[in-house]
């Protein structure tokens, strides 16, 4: 398993590298120049703008930029926020929490729904229970999250008052409040990963449930737990992970828009809020880190993939 690991974990390297070349690249193509909002904006003088790229280093080679870029980043030293100075390993560092809350309550939630719905439709085919859970898949993964959002604001803040429409609280100031402010974006957000989970879980166990080996544990007078649970469900489980495991990864992007309705300070809202001024170190931070928590979850879905078949760790 170690080797498994070790293994996966150094091929992340050049594709780490790669990604933050091209992000890197394509940051200093998008519209809009830091040094000009530095200067003055509109009323900056040719003068100020090259000398506030000097100051920046901005006047460099593109490769150079870079280099010297890449250097801090390693060191997990992505600079200071061109508009308010402060350091953006510290942002990144005080805000993770808070999308990664967010990302694994959505991920619960997928969970607890999506999984016991997939179990039954799988194990009753074709019947009245199936064609209702494809339905209400269909519907979960039709509906737009941010959609979603806002009737369960109307819902369940404004009409009912039972959660607070904005904000968040953190997990050291109280449990109850936090819990409570993070309610509502991880339904927003989970839905759409339940039905996803429910349509895979269904789709393979299924198929797995017509092998001649499930007849024969059935033909044994094997219990109904035993077939699913032990045979039936772990042969089918690894699609399933794999759809777990990217879409844990890509949630921590997907909470940007969530972030903003539900006005939380994550990385979402901390992204947004440097786009808007040519941000380019936050902009580049928070990228790098969505891409590693990314690249990090793909790397979980191959160890899990060895846990579940020993055929990986061969091979």
């Amino acid at each position: 398993m170690f080797t498994l690991f070790a293994r996966r974990f150094v091929s992340m390297i050049p594709v780490l590298f790669v990604v933050s070349l091209l992000v890197y690249g394509f940051m200093a193509l998008l519209p809009g120049d830091a040094a000009v909002n530095l200067a003055g904006g509109a009323n900056a003088t040719p003068e100020r703008i090259e000398a506030v790229q000097q100051e920046l280093g901005l006047d460099e080679p593109f490769l150079e930029q870079y280099a010297h870029w890449l250097g801090n980043a390693v060191q997990f030293d992505f600079g200071a926020s061109l508009t308010t100075k402060t350091s953006v390993s510290g942002e990144i560092i005080k805000r993770l929490p808070i999308t990664l809350s967010i990302a694994f309550g959505a991920m619960v939630v997928g969970l607890v729904i999506g999984l016991p719905a997939g179990i039954v439709a799988g194990m009753r085919s074709g019947s009245k229970t199936d064609r209702t859970v494809i339905l209400g898949t269909t519907a979960g993964i039709a509906v737009p999250d941010f959609w979603l959002a806002m009737i369960l604001i109307w819902i369940f803040s404004v009409k009912l008052g039972w959660f607070p429409a904005v904000g968040f609280t953190r997990l050291t100031e109280s449990p109850r409040e936090w819990l409570k402010s993070i309610a509502l974006p991880s339904v927003a957000l989970g839905i759409a990963i339940a039905a996803a989970l429910a349509r895979q879980v269904r789709g393979e166990l299924a198929d797995v449930m017509s092998q001649s080996y499930i007849r024969t544990a059935w033909a044994k007078g094997a219990s109904p737990m035993r077939v699913v649970g032990k045979h039936a469900l772990k042969n089918a489980a690894i699609p399933a992970i794999t759809m777990i495991g990217l879409r844990m990864g890509s949630l921590i992007g997907g909470t940007v828009i969530i972030e903003q309705i539900f006005s939380i300070p994550g990385l979402g809202t901390y992204l947004v809020s440097a786009i808007s001024t040519s941000d380019m170190p936050v902009i580049m931070g928070v990228t790098t880190m969505f891409v590693l928590v990314f690249v990090g979850m793909s790397l979980l879905v191959d160890v899990a993939y060895g846990l579940v078949n020993p055929k990986v760790r061969v091979s």
